[in-house]
């Protein structure tokens, strides 16, 4: 179909009827529902895993020598508006092997003690504090037999069910030498 033309020097009436361009509203209406769509999207949080079905139960042997205490949380704002939380503690190698990895999971659990988030990632060394904290793979700083060091884990979301206590942190697995 091809749009009618009108002639006529006046706006307002004209005695033929006026057919309707739909393009514009069709792709108009697919851009909005995209919109939508992404906005859903990446509003979700991050979730690995939702029920304590899902947690892994396997440890590595290892992770008996490597015993993670003084486990504190803090929080601050990043350059974008954002909110970063951290999970700050401190691991001892009493085992006699070097670890150069370490891989573990951070459960934040709701106020009914349900699994709210579960987080699965490399484990990071402090390795200065000042002028502000900066922190290290442990295949860059590796914890010899007998050492320890602080470690600190970035969140840079957390879902809103958790109740805010100190999560849970197991040790899945270690890589030594």
């Amino acid at each position: 179909m091809e749009p009618k033309i009108v002639s006529g020097s006046s706006l307002g009436g004209s005695s033929e009827p006026r057919e309707w361009n739909w393009l514009p509203l069709v792709v108009a209406v697919i851009l909005v529902a995209g919109v939508v769509i992404a906005g859903l999207t990446m509003g979700s949080h991050p979730r690995q895993s939702q029920d304590a079905a899902s947690l892994s139960t396997e440890t590595d042997p290892y992770a008996t020598n490597l015993p993670l205490s003084n486990l504190a949380m803090s929080e601050s704002s990043n350059l974008a508006g954002g909110k970063v939380t951290y999970l700050d503690g401190h691991i001892v190698n009493t085992g006699n092997r070097t670890v150069t990895g370490v891989t573990v999971q951070v459960v934040f659990r709701d106020y009914a003690n349900k699994v709210a988030q579960s987080e699965r990632m490399a484990l990071t060394l402090i390795r200065t504090r000042e002028p502000y904290i900066d922190t290290v793979m442990v295949s860059a700083a590796p914890l010899k037999p007998g050492a320890q060091q602080d470690f600190r884990l970035n969140f840079d979301v957390i879902t809103p069910d958790w109740a805010g206590a100190v999560p849970e942190v197991r040790i899945l697995h270690v890589d030594a030498k």
